[in-house]
């Protein structure tokens, strides 16, 4: 288990699916490799890292991976989650839920290149069975000692966020080069809501990425005025019971009718934190673990600049 009890030291989470998606997207797909392969979500990624380790200055960082982007726990609990997603039905397993996430063609590739090059670079890499990068964040967030810089592309994960812990997240808002610093002033102004409200917003309001249903008719708006008004979940179901209560009489109606979503949301929208991490060194590197290794990778795929100032900027 990884032990955080002793460590005061800024640590930065990344959202790595997250980021190379946006790197993918942001970098041009004419950025090859020398036998022609696509590597932009790589450069574009390593030149993200490069970014954030020369801005915030980070004494830790760890990759945070998605080794289960669907899990059955949150499938079982609400059926329609991340089901858009689901490209086609793979060769069932045992329990016949077997199925692939839908990603670009020229995406999928760069994936084991990524996993390769941070691992020669020897910037830890951490995904647990059974559960998503966003778990694995929660759980290094919620056992770390020092501030976390978690840094994301998903606004589920403003649910993290806590002043007096120094818990931020930095939000990419275009590609990947400006950030939006997010922190509880500006969920407030944003949203209505501080860090621990944003699980009860997002699971009103829904969220059609990830096939959350939310409640029908009420949305971002209508329910952060819900939770100013009864304070969080369980206040608004409570005034759903009490016919004294302002509730509209549709709000009333549509609230209660959602009740067996209500009930099984916040466990498939709350992060969980107590994901079984590894023992892994999370301190940031200032050499490269496996120089030999990743000589081969930066001529194979050509990727000498990106890494070249990786490297430079870890040495400083």
């Amino acid at each position: 288990m990884w032990d955080v009890t002793q460590r005061t030291d800024r640590l930065m989470l990344l959202d790595t699916a997250s980021l190379y998606f946006r790197a993918y997207f942001g970098v041009p797909d004419s950025v090859k490799a020398p036998d022609g392969t696509p590597v932009n979500a790589v450069r574009g990624l390593l030149e993200f890292i490069t970014r954030l380790v020369h801005d915030h200055h980070p004494d830790s960082l760890v990759a945070c991976m998605d080794a289960d982007w669907r899990p059955q726990w949150r499938v079982d609990l609400i059926p329609s989650y991340k089901a858009h997603r689901v490209a086609q039905e793979t060769e069932a397993g045992r329990d016949g839920s077997s199925y692939t996430e839908e990603i670009p063609d020229t995406l999928s590739p760069q994936v084991p290149i990524i996993e390769d090059v941070l691992d020669a670079v020897g910037i830890a890499r951490v995904g647990v069975e059974g559960y998503e990068a966003d778990d694995v964040i929660g759980t290094f967030t919620g056992r770390a000692t020092g501030p976390v810089d978690i840094v994301t592309g998903d606004r589920d994960l403003f649910q993290l966020v806590d002043d007096a812990r120094e818990r931020r997240v930095l939000y990419p808002l275009k590609g990947v080069g400006t950030l939006q610093v997010t922190d509880e002033e500006l969920l407030r102004e944003k949203y209505g809501v501080d860090g621990s409200g944003y699980v009860d917003l997002a699971l009103l309001r829904g969220d059609p990425s990830d096939g959350l249903p939310g409640v029908p008719g009420i949305g971002e708006k209508t329910a952060a005025k819900l939770l100013a008004q009864f304070g969080d979940l369980a206040g608004i179901m409570a005034a759903v019971d009490d016919p004294k209560s302002k509730l509209t009489p549709s709000q009333r109606k549509r609230l209660d009718e959602s009740r067996p979503y209500i009930a099984v949301a916040p466990t498939v929208v709350r992060v969980a934190g107590d994901v079984p991490l590894p023992d892994v060194d999370t301190a940031l590197p200032r050499e490269a673990r496996d120089p030999a290794a990743l000589d081969k990778l930066a001529e194979r795929w050509g990727l000498g600049g990106s890494l070249q100032r990786l490297l430079t900027t870890l040495e400083r």
